[in-house]
């Protein structure tokens, strides 16, 4: 769910916000046929670190300033307010992701969860573009956050792979190899596990016809100039990275989807994305209001970071950044001892004199993606911080959680028959 670069503010941060010119304020003002101004978005810092965030790239000096995303974007913070709620609604523990702040930000939750107190039903929409042959743990993130809201609030699923963004975007791939990977990683995303009867998969390619009518509204109500403001595209870039954004949008209206969600219109929807995504949604709210249309709802995820530690996030094109789910036990345990960047002292005397600076350490990090017990968490980061423990357990306690994560996954995988895959492909109403 990429090319071109954003324009940039003077730090070098992504600057088109909700909080200055954005489009998504054309309920107060209508959006200017201009690109947006170079400024940096009101309230926000210029002597921040630089950091730049796009659909397709993500840079950083240091680690990534979530808040002052927050501010630049214009969305809002997951405070407990929030998860106190959803556990009142729901009656479950709320996810870690959401515990530990990992989705951290959103847009109209709290709006969402006003109709789904009143006994409204709303659609889940997540997405991947596929690049590679097998998905790595970064990918898995918002599809595991995806699986535990669908569980949790009862609710239909679609998930569009983008093979045409990918052909659009990487000089390099060719249709028919983007279209082949998109299959295969589909495979992936049901070996998470989510539920056929409510969850529906469809590539673009296969599924254009049910989604142009909506796109066709998408590109009509948007101009080339807030294209260029929100993504950055010039005139070397091709013409198609130009008109697929309406395609990525699309999905957030229930309009694409009449057997899929029985008909219904103007159903509600919430996307699970990671933050580099907010500008296609950013769009997509804006032309929901010129086409009366339902705004969808977001909630953003950090980026899940590369082995060699923080200023960026985990990359396909850098095997040597991720742990895939196909790797072996071998392998996951070379990579981690062998690239992930340790918080630890040189020496196991300064070690246990100092401890480890864990808000560095990638082992720590990933721990607090994937291990479910926030006591145990809460001891290690206390006994290794203090020098109690030292990189090689923490690297061996986060070892063993991937390679039976892993494990699971795979052998989930090899269920997931041709027969198995044409079914969640098959267009047919869901249960919900």
């Amino acid at each position: 769910m990429g090319g071109s670069n954003l324009s940039r503010s003077i730090n070098g941060s992504v600057l088109y916000s909700e909080n200055a010119n954005s489009v998504d304020s054309v309920e107060e003002t209508a959006a200017p046929d201009t690109a947006a101004p170079d400024t940096v978005a009101e309230g926000v810092e210029e002597d921040k670190p630089a950091q730049f965030i796009d659909p397709w790239t993500v840079e950083s000096e240091g680690a990534i300033d979530y808040d002052y995303l927050i501010n630049e974007f214009g969305c809002q913070k997951i405070d407990q307010s929030i998860l106190d709620r959803m556990e009142r609604l729901t009656g479950k523990k709320v996810h870690r992701f959401l515990r530990r702040g990992i989705f951290f930000s959103h847009r109209d939750l709290t709006q969402l969860l006003d109709l789904y107190e009143a006994g409204q039903k709303f659609y889940l929409y997540t997405g991947r573009g596929p690049a590679s042959e097998a998905l790595h743990f970064g990918h898995l993130i918002p599809f595991h956050f995806t699986k535990w809201l669908q569980e949790t609030f009862d609710c239909p699923l679609v998930i569009q792979l983008t093979e045409d963004e990918k052909f659009l975007f990487k000089p390099d791939l060719k249709l028919e190899e983007c279209h082949r990977l998109a299959f295969e990683n589909a495979k992936d995303i049901i070996a998470c596990g989510f539920d056929p009867k409510k969850t529906f998969i469809f590539t673009d390619l296969d599924y254009i016809q049910h989604l142009y009518p909506t796109i066709l509204k998408i590109q009509k109500a948007t101009t080339y100039n807030q294209s260029k403001a929100i993504f950055g595209f010039n005139g070397s870039d091709n013409i198609g990275k130009s008109s697929f954004p309406a395609v990525q949008a699309s999905p957030s209206f229930s309009s694409c989807f009449p057997v899929v969600l029985q008909g219904i219109e103007n159903m509600p929807c919430l996307i699970p994305c990671a933050i580099d995504q907010d500008a296609y949604f950013r769009m997509t709210r804006d032309v929901a209001t010129k086409l009366r249309f339902r705004k969808p709802s977001l909630v953003h995820c950090k980026f899940f970071p590369p082995l060699q530690g923080r200023g960026g996030k985990m990359s396909g094109s850098a095997a040597n950044s991720a742990v895939y789910v196909t790797d072996t036990p071998k392998q996951i345990k070379d990579k981690i001892n062998k690239y992930a960047f340790s918080g630890g002292q040189e020496t196991l005397e300064l070690q246990r004199q100092l401890g480890a600076n864990v808000s560095v350490d990638v082992s720590c990090e990933w721990l607090s993606f994937f291990l479910e017990d926030d006591e145990r968490l809460a001891q290690i980061l206390r006994d290794y911080g203090s020098g109690a423990m030292l990189t090689g357990e923490v690297k061996k306690e986060l070892i063993g959680i991937l390679q039976e994560m892993v494990q699971e996954h795979q052998q989930r995988r090899t269920k997931v028959t041709e027969e198995v895959l044409r079914e969640f492909l098959r267009i047919r109403p869901l249960e919900f």
